[in-house]
């Protein structure tokens, strides 16, 4: 339980720190960095046989690649549009859907009802609605949904973590002519760097470390369930570290998405 949720807490406070350097290196620069130090920590542990790979393991690992960066990229840009909180919660709908589509229960139906309406009170039109912040949290959610398939195939074609660290390797690789962009654009102060690298440390290293050893011991289900509270600490970490508070309205569409996803975990059958 309490490395579960330390897990959980490192992800959500690193990319709070790593939103502290978007005034300096933007999104797009942070998001370089987080890539380059997952793929360090990746890399490291996978330990990939990148000569044995046939065209059948590379190609969803390429595909994983594309998917990772994006999501990360989608997902850092709508925390600077729209809080931390919020765009956790719409890129949490991602799992989600993966965990409804497949279900035929009257319950789960249900779910994806009050899960829509969380949404539908996300994005209910107001003066200060940030459409684009949305939509990159939507394309964030799409991407996460993506990435659970992708590493399902890849899990099924390359051993162990091979592919996983390839996959971030390929992405790093992606992101070095946007680091190097960022850096002769806009010279990163030391205290951007630290955050960025802060981001990446307690937004990739540890959470993968963290899960992988979970997952040894804890019951799948379990540790979904777990997952749902994500959106919490997201908004209660982006209030907190960086002063994004949130109203009635707000709170109540974040409770409804973590509470179809813990209903829908919860009242599975083994």
């Amino acid at each position: 339980m309490a490395t579960m949720f330390g897990s959980g807490l490192s992800n959500q406070t690193g990319a709070a720190i790593g939103a502290l350097a978007f005034p300096v290196l933007g999104p797009l620069g942070v998001v370089a960095v987080r890539q380059y130090v997952a793929a360090l920590a990746l890399l490291a542990v996978g330990r990939p046989r990148l000569r044995s790979f046939t065209w059948r393991q590379w190609w969803p690992v390429l595909l994983l690649a594309a998917v990772f960066g994006t999501m990360n990229l989608s997902l850092y840009s709508a925390v600077d549009r729209i809080g931390l909180g919020l765009a956790v919660t719409l890129e949490f709908l991602g799992p989600l859907a993966i965990a409804l589509a497949a279900s035929r229960r009257r319950l789960d139906a249900g779910c994806a009802v009050l899960a829509a309406a969380g949404v539908v009170v996300l994005m209910r039109p107001q003066p200060s609605t940030d459409y684009v912040g949305m939509g990159l949290g939507l394309v964030a959610a799409c991407c996460w949904a993506s990435y659970i398939l992708l590493n399902r195939i890849v899990g099924r074609r390359i051993p162990g973590a091979q592919g996983a660290g390839a996959a971030a390797g390929v992405s790093a690789l992606a992101f070095l002519p946007a680091g190097i962009l960022v850096v002769v654009q806009h010279p990163p102060t030391a205290g951007a760097v630290l955050c960025a690298v802060t981001a990446g440390v307690l937004s990739s290293a540890v959470p993968y470390l963290a899960d992988l050893l979970t997952l040894r011991t804890v019951p799948a289900q379990t540790f979904g369930l777990f997952m749902s509270v994500n959106p919490v600490l997201a908004a209660v970490v982006g209030w907190v570290v960086l002063g994004q508070g949130l109203g009635g309205p707000e709170w109540a569409a974040i409770g409804a998405v973590v509470t179809a996803n813990a209903l829908s975990i919860a009242t599975k059958p083994d």
